[in-house]
């Protein structure tokens, strides 16, 4: 016997109280409580309130779960609801809170279990499972059997395919079908000091400047280290010569590339066969271009060496520094196209929004609200589903942005986001394996690097702190159902099943879970951050592209060009120089 004392924290922002009626169920491990109004003198409910209620004289046990009842009240019409959590103190004093952090909208009953962040005990398939064994309900409801966090009466994100070879998405065809927890909460408006763009447009047509947009720009992901140029970009010693010194050959830099490290070189990430647009009447081109470049003695990087298509021919000469002005910065020019539409489509639009549309729609459907990873993981869903639904609803369609103002239109998009899709692989998303892999870990003047490594590490600390708390052995992570099952659709759903490129369908122990996670939060934090804060104000110009067909002259004829091969390949870059100390994060002269 006693009484039940309860607590309902509402939102502390605009338009989060209510005027609904509500009332509270308590589940516990003895019995269920009668349904009780919560009710107070005065107006409840209100931003930042936290309502104070008492219900029940029996002893109901161990509270294990409590439901929200929101039902229309007198004459006043729907609205939302933003409910923070509730706390139950037990007769004994005993205190269980029950976190919720949502929107409720309209009138419907919300379920909502303890928020202890226990995982799955050995033997469960399923959390509900837990309750059915304590004797508390006969069955758990179809909705948790689908691991879904909606409440009755409301449907699943569906999943559907936007695009052959691209992640599946959310079945939405428009923002206004979003519910308030995936929408924004409001319009966004920044003020930005864009100090940068006046460099930018000082300095853009410097070599200089041209390399280090590659070390540093909006899309640094791109370099990496060359012992060899591929056979289809015949650059030959004479051609840069003038621009490597008499000091050194091109021969010196490629043998000594993975020994010292006294050179590097960059590529730029093409293809070939991609559809071009056609924009007002008039015909687009993309360039397959190869960019070689050279770390001089300074630390600069500097161009040496571009060819506009992955065939040579006399069509396709290779440009030079030593070639007239304008001829080397228009080749300058449609490389940073290239490399532009490479940028959007793949590294930013694909490897970041729809990679983490499929991460945020798995945790929805497989893991629950009560869930430890869930906990860690909803703050980075934020707004996924909006901005990306924004996306194919504003630039991903016919008539759209990309099909009126980019070379490769829609269909080329398409095209070269399923190339990168078939490319993809879980080393180049998680960051310290990407730097290695590419051979750029002691390149010097390298911020991203520098940086990234930095936010990866802390990122990667408080990952562990939160998995190491929850799972105590490798034998807990296998035993978790939910997690695997999540793992799984993410595997199937976002990575299309896709065994080569190395994304784990399963995660077998500690180590491997905490470096999963980290890659998530790293991607959707500072790897989109690097793909798109940085296009304000630090866009080259003409990186949107030129209209006009690439230039197929006067360039350096290759000797003998060899045939083209039959993959689509990428230039190699030469090796970095010794590892160097930097100063503190984001530091730069």
């Amino acid at each position: 016997m006693g009484i039940y004392k309860v607590r309902v924290a509402t939102g502390n922002f605009l338009l989060a109280g209510t005027f609904s009626s509500i009332s509270i169920t308590l589940v516990g491990t003895h019995e269920e409580s009668d349904k009780k109004h919560l009710d107070n003198c005065g107006k409840d409910f209100h931003p930042r309130a936290v309502s104070t209620s008492r219900t029940g004289r029996r002893w109901l046990g161990d509270i294990v779960l409590v439901r929200l009842h929101k039902e229309p009240y007198s004459f006043y019409p729907t609205d939302n609801w933003y409910c923070s959590f509730v706390e139950v103190v037990s007769p004994h004093g005993q205190c269980y809170r029950f976190p919720c952090y949502q929107w409720i909208e309209g009138y419907r009953t919300l379920e909502l279990r303890e928020g202890k962040g226990r995982g799955l005990r050995a033997g469960r398939r399923h959390m509900g499972d837990d309750l059915v064994s304590l004797g508390v309900i006969d069955s758990y409801p179809r909705q948790w059997q689908a691991r879904a966090n909606i409440p009755p009466g409301l449907s699943l994100p569906r999943w559907k395919e936007y695009a052959a070879g691209l992640p599946r998405c959310l079945a939405v065809e428009n923002v206004i079908e979003l519910d308030c927890n995936t929408m924004y909460s409001f319009t966004k408006s920044t003020n930005f000091l864009l100090r940068g763009g006046n460099y930018v447009l000082a300095h853009w047509r410097e070599d200089t400047f041209f390399g280090y947009q590659f070390l540093n720009g909006v899309h640094p992901m791109v370099i990496r280290r060359c012992t060899e140029l591929p056979c289809n970009f015949p650059v030959t010693p004479a051609m840069v010569a003038s621009s490597l010194g008499e000091s050194t050959s091109l021969q010196d830099e490629l043998e000594v590339s993975g020994v010292r490290g006294t050179s590097s070189s960059l590529t730029i990430k093409s293809w070939r066969c991609l559809p071009a647009n056609t924009i007002n009447g008039y015909q687009q081109y993309i360039a397959a271009p190869l960019c070689l470049l050279h770390l001089q003695p300074s630390g600069e990087l500097i161009p040496v060496a571009i060819q506009l298509s992955q065939c040579p021919s006399p069509d396709s000469p290779i440009f030079l520094p030593s070639d007239s002005e304008w001829d080397w910065i228009l080749a300058k020019t449609w490389v940073r196209y290239a490399e532009f539409l490479v940028h959007e489509a793949v590294s930013h639009l694909l490897l970041t929004h729809l990679i983490d549309e499929a991460f945020a729609l798995a945790t929805l459907h497989q893991l629950p609200m009560c869930h430890p990873l869930f906990k860690l993981l909803l703050p980075h869903t934020h707004c996924t589903l909006h901005i990306n639904v924004m996306a194919r609803t504003l630039l991903l369609r016919r008539g759209g942005i990309i099909e009126r103002a980019m070379g490769s239109g829609l269909e080329g998009t398409k095209v070269l986001m399923a190339k990168g899709m078939s490319c993809l692989t879980y080393t180049s998303l998680c960051f310290p394996d990407d730097i290695q892999e590419r051979g750029v870990d002691c390149i010097p003047n390298y911020y991203y690097r520098d940086d990234g490594l930095k936010i990866w590490s802390a990122i990667e600390s408080f990952v562990s702190g939160i998995v190491r708390h929850h799972y105590h052995s490798d034998a807990h992570v296998l035993a978790d159902c939910e997690l695997q099952a999540w793992a799984d659709e993410i595997f199937r759903e976002g990575f299309l099943g896709n065994e080569a490129s190395g994304f784990p369908s399963s995660l077998q122990n500690i180590p491997e879970l905490i470096k999963y996670l980290t890659m998530w939060i790293y991607c959707y934090s500072a790897r989109h951050a690097t793909l798109n804060n940085g296009q304000v104000g630090r866009g080259q110009p003409g990186r949107s592209g030129p209209h006009s067909q690439p230039p197929k002259g006067p360039g350096v004829q290759p000797p003998t060009p060899p045939p083209c091969p039959p993959q689509h390949p990428v230039v190699q870059p030469l090796t970095p120089p010794p590892c160097t100390q930097h100063g503190s994060l984001g530091s730069s002269h």
